[in-house]
């Protein structure tokens, strides 16, 4: 079983990602939620752009995957999980949840000290909101974080099953969550218990600091309403808030070479909450 899932992990996952993109794409086709503002063929050249550079990276930097640790875990019998004697379901699910939680405390990280918050900010400058801002992020960002789930699976002794469908359900649901499309308000009110929805992330990419420095979570919601970081939505409304960062206004700014060098170079403001 873990030869296969380490042979076929990447189709796996770059099936579902195209996969995911092509519907989330055709549904803010035909149901947008908010006109856009700016292009959308520089953006998603620009978004879709850092997807293989981050991708390249990964694979220049990093010998082993996350997944590949899970393996060696499973195959040493190391780890918390492997070791506690859990029926193997549970051990998965309860595999997905951790990571999940680490995510959520790496985002509030970020967000919290302006070192990492140099890197994050890029996802933030983004000045339209759609699926493909849900896989834009820096590459040091990207990097530091594979070290940070690799560094998770080996000590909590995640299996691979639950590290490939944790990063499936991760990629989906940022696709989904970052989604500029219409979701009835009442499926809204009961799907977001259960799946950070598009219309409670988008309150985190409001250009209001005290509302990007809310709702953290990426998969599961319930982190933000445990701790304190849950906002229901924008003041100004989903329609009428501005998205990205009160100090990136001009497109012109913010092209694929400019992204990428911009947290040498791009001024942090007011931000992060760990000033």
């Amino acid at each position: 079983m873990n030869e296969y899932i380490l042979g076929y992990e990447p189709a796996i996952r770059l099936g579902f990602f195209i996969g995911i993109l092509a519907l989330m794409g055709f549904w803010e086709w035909i149901a947008p939620r908010r006109p856009y503002r700016t292009s959308k063929k520089n953006r998603w050249f620009s978004n879709l752009g850092i997807v293989i550079i981050d991708s390249l990276a990964l694979r220049l930097v990093f010998p082993v995957t996350a997944v590949y640790v899970a393996s060696t875990n499973e195959s040493s019998s190391g780890g918390l999980l492997i070791q506690s004697g859990l029926p193997h379901w549970l051990a998965i699910v309860m595999g997905v949840m951790f990571l999940d939680f680490i995510i959520y405390l790496q985002h509030a990280t970020f967000h919290a000290f302006p070192v990492f918050w140099r890197l994050h900010m890029m996802h933030h400058t983004d000045l339209d909101f759609d699926t493909t801002t849900g896989v834009r992020f820096h590459p040091l960002e990207v990097l530091l974080s594979m070290g940070i789930k690799i560094g998770a699976v080996f000590v909590l002794g995640i299996g691979p099953l639950a590290v490939v469908l944790f990063e499936i359900l991760l990629n989906a649901t940022s696709l989904f969550n970052h989604g500029n499309v219409r979701l009835p308000q009442p499926i809204d009110r009961v799907l977001r218990f259960f799946v950070v929805t598009p219309e409670m992330h988008r309150v985190h990419h409001s250009v209001i600091i005290r509302e990007t420095n809310s709702n953290f979570g990426f998969n599961l919601p319930w982190w933000d309403r445990l701790f304190g970081t849950y906002r229901s939505g924008p003041s100004a409304g989903h329609e009428g808030m501005t998205i990205g960062l009160s100090h990136f206004r001009d497109p012109g700014e913010l092209t694929l070479p400019r992204l990428l060098i911009l947290p040498f170079t791009g001024d942090p403001g007011k931000y992060p909450f760990g000033r």
